[in-house]
């Protein structure tokens, strides 16, 4: 096995929520195996109060955390990126910056806790609801043979993380 940090990218339009709780995550679940990165191609300029306390709530590191513009990772001297994953929809259909080193990427969508409305109790369980989901994903990722899979094989693994959840029943 590698001693590599794999650099890892997330990516949202706001980097409020969604981006913001799988950078905390992954750091934590990845135990030094990933460096983890957010961003947004819009960002909010905060970080949404509901991601932060859920955040706290698993006891994960909140210092440091703010919503920043994609472009910070595709400036020179910007880490080189391993893997960049888009979760959200809106994000995955704009035009991204150009990655040096060619990452892997995947499109993880999870619908948006942000734009709940309704009571507090309604809003709070679609951000845990996020926050399970990208828990989830994040578990099989941190478990993959990186090292052992050839970039094709790799690619369909990314791929297929990216569709748990979202299978529809049949009828």
């Amino acid at each position: 096995m590698s001693d590599k940090a794999y650099n890892v990218l997330f990516l949202c339009t706001g980097n409020s929520a969604r981006s913001i709780m799988a950078e905390v995550l992954l750091n934590a679940m990845g135990k030094g195996r990933f460096k983890t990165y957010s961003a947004g191609s819009h960002p909010k300029g905060r970080v949404h109060p509901f991601a932060l306390e859920l955040i706290e709530k698993n006891r994960l590191p909140t210092d440091g955390l703010r919503s920043k513009d994609w472009g910070e990772f595709a400036r020179p001297g910007a880490p080189r990126m391993d893997f960049v994953f888009t979760v959200c929809d809106t994000a995955a259909g704009e035009v991204c910056p150009v990655w040096p080193g060619q990452p892997m990427t995947a499109h993880w969508g999870i619908p948006d806790p942000a734009a709940v409305t309704g009571s507090e109790e309604a809003r709070r369980k679609a951000f845990f609801t996020a926050y399970s989901q990208l828990f989830n994903r994040l578990s099989i990722l941190v478990n993959l043979p990186l090292t052992n899979l050839d970039r094709l094989g790799l690619q369909k693994k990314l791929d297929e993380i990216g569709r748990i959840g979202t299978e529809t029943p049949h009828a």
